[in-house]
């Protein structure tokens, strides 16, 4: 089934400066002192030592790349992910607003960067070596955030100069190629309702001291919040995990949290239907 229609590929590339270099004069003082051979260990040392800038880019640039993931489809081993056209429009602007801010952080580091390098030397005491830092702009090139889209290329659509047989042998190639790349595509949501649904009906699951067992709001957000999402990831409309995406909705519809919390009845039924879901497919 081709998709060219109701999908794009997309591939995001976020680069953040890994601030960390190979300390050459630790590392031959450990390989003498333990006896060691050359290539035995290595001492890695973080130039930004006590300044948690970068890491603060760092750990925003992980969740920019789970956001992308939670979005669209798997399609390759790396690089481009099927991206639903449906959900186009609120991916680009999340992702935006993502890059800015991004960019935004790394001209901060940038412009305390030589402050940085003066907290590093005091944090580092004798392993302190100017040399170790690149340049301002040096370190500016080696943070990026990109964003390619491109069409899903059809079976057919083969611009290259060979025999007839060869590039019926290669349309027949990609044929199988994109059948199963669409095939592993398609078992990401599958995947993602199974994990919840199983998370549900273990968190839901009669223990003793249940009084005590704690809820929080996320039990009720999460599986609505996937719903929604499962109305763009279902690329090929394939009428199955519809239909198991109407049964979560409705399992959750009307339920609050404070139902959850206070009262067994409302659990034993919300596990019930949650169990008889977990039951109806082939996962």
């Amino acid at each position: 089934m081709g998709i060219s229609a109701s999908a794009v590929l997309v591939e995001l590339n976020i680069s953040v400066w890994t601030g960390e270099v190979l300390d050459r004069d630790a590392t031959n003082d450990l390989l003498s002192r333990n006896a060691a051979t050359k290539g035995a260990a290595k001492v890695k040392k973080n130039l930004m030592a006590g300044t948690p800038l970068r890491k603060n880019i760092a750990d925003f640039a992980a969740y920019c790349r789970g956001a992308h993931a939670s979005m669209t489809l798997p399609w390759s081993d790396r690089g481009p992910r099927v991206l639903s056209t449906s959900q186009f429009l609120g991916y680009k602007e999340q992702m935006n607003d993502n890059a800015q801010r991004f960019h935004a952080m790394v001209d901060n580091f940038c412009q305390r960067y030589s402050t940085l390098i003066e907290v590093s030397s005091e944090n580092q005491g004798l392993l302190f070596n100017r040399d170790d830092y690149p340049s301002p702009e040096e370190v500016a090139s080696r943070f990026d955030f990109r964003m390619t889209f491109s069409p899903v290329p059809e079976a057919g659509d083969f611009r290259v100069d060979v025999g007839a047989n060869d590039l019926e042998e290669m349309k027949e190639s990609y044929e199988r190629s994109y059948d199963e790349r669409l095939k592993q595509a398609m078992q990401d949501p599958w995947r993602r309702i199974h994990k919840m649904l199983v998370g549900m009906s273990e968190k839901l699951s009669p223990t003793p001291g249940e009084d005590k067992k704690r809820w929080h709001e996320s039990f009720v957000d999460n599986p609505r919040e996937l719903c929604d999402l499962l109305t763009h990831l279902n690329i090929t409309q394939d009428p199955e995990l519809e239909e198991a995406r109407k049964r979560l909705e409705a399992t959750m519809f009307g339920v609050g949290i404070e139902d959850i919390k206070e009262h067994a009845h409302i659990r034993a039924k919300v596990k019930h239907n949650v169990d008889t879901l977990l039951q109806q497919f082939d996962w």
